[in-house]
C-alpha cells in the first residue's frame, strides 16, 4: 500500500468517524442541530480532502450508518434524502476542487457551487423520498430545509471549511492534490 492510499484511508475513517459523531454535539436540541448541520462539514471536507469518488461514498454512507446505529436521523425520509444530498457535496467538492486552478478563491468557488447543487439533489431525492411515502414535498418546504432553516449552518460551513482546508494543505495532509 502506497503512502498516498494509507493517508486516503486513515482520512475517510477520520471522516467518516466525524460524520457519525459531530451530531452527538447538538442531538439534545434537535433545531440546534438541524440549523447547524454538523454531519455535513467533514463530508464537505473528505471531497476536499480526499476527492470526489471518496467524498461521495463518505457523503452517501454516512446519514445512512448513522441512522442505522443511532436511530436518527431517521432512515425515510431524512437519513436517505440526506444521503444523497451529502454525496452530491463530497462529489462536487471534490471534483471542483481538483479541477480549479489552486488559488485561495478556488475553495471558495468549489464550496458554494457543492452547497447548491447538494441542495439542489436533496431537493429532488426529497420529492421522490415523499411522493413515494404518498406525501407532498412542496416548494415551501425545500426554501425552508434548504435555505432558511439551514442559514447558520451555511454561514459557518462558509467561514469553517476554506480554514480546514487550508490547515489541512498547510500541513500537507491534502490527499487530493
Amino acid at each position: 500500500m502506497t503512502n498516498t492510499a494509507a493517508k486516503k484511508i486513515v482520512l475517510a475513517g477520520l471522516f467518516l468517524a466525524l460524520g457519525l459523531l459531530l451530531p452527538f454535539l447538538t442531538m439534545q436540541i434537535p433545531s440546534l442541530g438541524q440549523a447547524l448541520l454538523p454531519m455535513h462539514i467533514p463530508v464537505l471536507m473528505a471531497g476536499f480532502a480526499l476527492g470526489g469518488p471518496w467524498g461521495l461514498l463518505i457523503g452517501l454512507v454516512t446519514p445512512v450508518l448513522r441512522s442505522v446505529l443511532f436511530g436518527m436521523p431517521p432512515m425515510f425520509p431524512h437519513a436517505a434524502a440526506m444521503s444523497f444530498e451529502l454525496a452530491a457535496y463530497g462529489l462536487f467538492t471534490g471534483l471542483l476542487y481538483k479541477a480549479l486552478p489552486r488559488k485561495n478563491w478556488s475553495v471558495y468557488v468549489a464550496l458554494v457551487i457543492a452547497m447548491i447543487v447538494g441542495r439542489v439533489v436533496w431537493g429532488a431525492a426529497s420529492l421522490l423520498i415523499y411522493g413515494l411515502q404518498g406525501n407532498p414535498f412542496t416548494g415551501q418546504m425545500f426554501i425552508a430545509g434548504a435555505v432558511l432553516n439551514a442559514v447558520p449552518g451555511i454561514v459557518l460551513q462558509l467561514v469553517l471549511i476554506p480554514l480546514l482546508v487550508f490547515a489541512l494543505q498547510r500541513a500537507r495532509l491534502m490527499a487530493n492534490d
